[in-house]
């Protein structure tokens, strides 16, 4: 089933991905708030379907579209290697080298403190430049 949220015009391209960062405090008093506010937190999606459908926004420039998205797994960074359909406890790294390319799945932040993730892809071992043993992989809820 897909969700249903609003994105400015200008961002809603069928196929794009966005990572939603959570309740904006300047739609308070909007009475569509709760279309935008629908969605996780960190979590990325992409936009599977553009509606006809648009509202006047305060926030975008321009109007926001009514889009239909899909939530895209977790990519991050585990320090063991586990098959594929594991469930396991992620904990966040905490690595301060924000220069190095694989930082942000490494410091993911979608992920929730002492929540179990099921492991849907494994991509492989990473090359962590502190010499941390690290697998990327794919998680959902």
């Amino acid at each position: 089933m897909a969700l249903v949220t609003l994105i400015g015009e200008k961002l809603a391209i069928e196929g794009e991905e966005f990572i939603y960062l959570g309740p904006n405090s300047e739609c308070k008093n909007c009475r569509l708030k709760t279309v935008c506010f629908n969605l996780k937190p960190g979590r990325k999606y992409k936009i599977e379907k553009l509606r006809e459908k648009q509202h006047d926004c305060n926030v975008h420039e321009g109007k926001v579209v009514v889009v239909e998205v899909s939530e895209m797994p977790i990519s991050t960074a585990i320090d063991k290697n586990l098959p594929q359909g594991t469930t396991t406890k992620v904990e966040k790294n905490d690595c301060g080298n924000i220069g190095c390319n694989n930082y942000e799945i490494c410091t993911n932040i979608a992920l929730q403190k002492n929540k179990t993730y099921k492991i849907k892809k494994v991509y492989g071992k990473i090359n962590c430049p502190k010499g941390y043993n690290l697998y990327k992989v794919d998680l959902e809820d």
